[in-house]
């Protein structure tokens, strides 16, 4: 399995342009002094969640994969039964 990377604090800082709402921009500042630092921490955790659910599903894939195989080996393939050569 690959190895998961998160952004720390030692991590190298760009700025960049991001596009907000006024509303939730004043929302924002009664819930955090560091609207970058929070938006940094929620989107980690986004990320990290992406890359966990990708993994996942490549998990699925490669066992079903797997499976479909170990049954071909088994029991051959129905169209095998069925050729016109």
């Amino acid at each position: 399995m690959s190895r998961i990377r998160t952004t720390t604090a030692a991590s190298r800082k760009r700025p960049v342009n991001l596009t907000l709402s006024e509303s939730l921009v004043t929302d924002l500042k009664s819930y955090t002094s560091n609207l970058s630092a929070t938006a940094e921490e929620l989107l980690t955790t986004y990320v990290v969640a992406q890359k966990q659910a990708r993994a996942n599903r490549q998990q699925q894939v490669n066992q079903t994969v797997a499976a479909w195989n170990a049954l071909h080996t088994d029991v051959g393939s129905f169209a095998d039964e069925h050729t016109t050569l």
